[in-house]
């Protein structure tokens, strides 16, 4: 699987990816919200000028039902502020939409992450609830509040927004 925007390229996580992911997961930016992965099997490289800058991730729910996907991505911090997450997460979003069929996407950042949720909502994702004590912070193990946000395929905002 082989997913390409403008500056981001995601691509199945490689063995010499492992390495460079765990640092990233550990860096004190990326850390405050991700406890670092058992392993990186699920995910999906972001890599960026050749360099692999974070992965995203991503989770179907087939009962017909209640079909959606989730997205959860992490990046380093040396690529935040450029608008390359919220490029990476509506490249897999309109690979969702399109190749899956999803018609709902959610996606549940830290209700404190700020600058995640700025980059989730240029995508078209929607607040639609506050998740109280929703999961363990990474660094206090204190419980933390989660906001859930989804985004329906006609809101898919395009390219470069």
């Amino acid at each position: 699987m082989e997913l390409r925007g403008a500056s981001v390229f995601l691509r199945r996580v490689e063995a010499g990816d492992t390495g460079v992911l765990a640092e990233i997961v550990r860096e004190p930016e990326v850390a405050r919200w991700w406890a670092p992965p058992e392993n990186f099997d699920d995910m999906l490289a972001i890599v960026v000028e050749g360099e692999v800058a974070g992965a995203i991730q991503y989770d179907e729910e087939d009962d017909p039902d209640y079909r959606h996907a989730s997205i959860d991505i992490f990046l380093s911090a040396r690529f935040h502020g450029k608008g390359l997450g919220t490029e990476a997460v509506r490249v897999l979003a309109r690979w969702l939409i399109d190749e899956r069929g999803h018609h709902r996407l959610t996606i549940d950042p830290a209700a404190a992450n700020d600058m995640a949720i700025r980059s989730y909502t240029k995508v078209g994702f929607k607040p639609v609830g506050r998740m109280r004590q929703y999961e363990r912070d990474p660094v206090t193990g204190e419980w933390h509040d989660g906001l859930l946000m989804d985004l329906l395929a006609d809101e898919l905002a395009p390219d470069g927004q």
